[in-house]
């Protein structure tokens, strides 16, 4: 099942490029690879957005590094920080970032210096391009973005689990109490939610954020819960 956004690509690409080199035929993926920029372009394009700036993944620009942002700033006036993820990275994203909005400024800054670089991994990114194009992509609680994923090339579909099994797939319907898709596009914030720490906790998530630590919901029911 490959899953993630850039950061995850390069490795899945060399695996199938060995699987070829060796001949190896009951090595399949389930494309499920997702990009960050046109994401982004989908929430700052859309009329409700509320996002004044982004905290770019450090580890996403270590692979594909920062330039693709570049034009994202300028074309919504957004700033954006290439930002690592210890909290003395954080706290210099965050710095940089509000600093940039005081200033009346909209550029791409990189916090990340030390793992990040403009170009990013040049031969992370050839495997990238060599084995996969941009595909559309569902995202849970935004809908569909154009190429906003990654299928693999014609050259490579023989790895692709959907050509080569009767792969099928199941609709999965939203609680209608959860909120997810609008802490996504940053529209609203866990506190908003009805079903936040109460029918909705991380031993038992309704939406994506509750399910990862990593996500909104996770980390304010952590660190800001309300009494349910």
């Amino acid at each position: 099942f490959a899953i993630g956004f850039e950061t995850t690509v390069p490795s899945i690409a060399a695996s199938i490029l060995h699987a070829e080199r060796n001949h190896i035929t009951n090595f399949s993926i389930l494309p499920a690879n997702v990009l960050v920029p046109p994401a982004i372009h989908a929430i700052l394009s859309s009329p409700e957005n509320r996002v004044n700036g982004f905290l770019a993944a450090g580890h996403v620009c270590a692979v594909m590094g920062y330039w693709e942002y570049e034009p994202i700033a300028a074309q919504y006036h957004t700033p954006i920080v290439v930002t690592g993820f210890e909290p003395v990275d954080l706290a210099r994203g965050i710095y940089q970032t509000v600093r940039q909005l005081e200033e009346g400024r909209c550029a791409v800054e990189n916090a990340y210096s030390r793992a990040v670089t403009r170009e990013g991994n040049r031969t992370a990114q050839a495997l990238i391009n060599q084995v996969f194009e941009p595909a559309d992509r569902q995202w849970r609680g935004i809908g569909l973005i154009p190429r906003s994923g990654l299928g693999l090339r014609e050259a490579y579909r023989q790895f692709d689990a959907l050509e080569r099994f009767p792969v099928a797939f199941n609709t999965l319907e939203e609680s209608p109490l959860c909120i997810a898709g609008q802490v996504l596009r940053g529209v609203a914030t866990p506190h908003n939610c009805p079903a936040f720490g109460r029918e909705c906790t991380p031993a038992s998530p309704l939406g994506a954020p509750m399910v990862s630590s990593e996500g909104a919901c996770a980390a304010y029911y952590r660190y800001q819960r309300v009494k349910p």
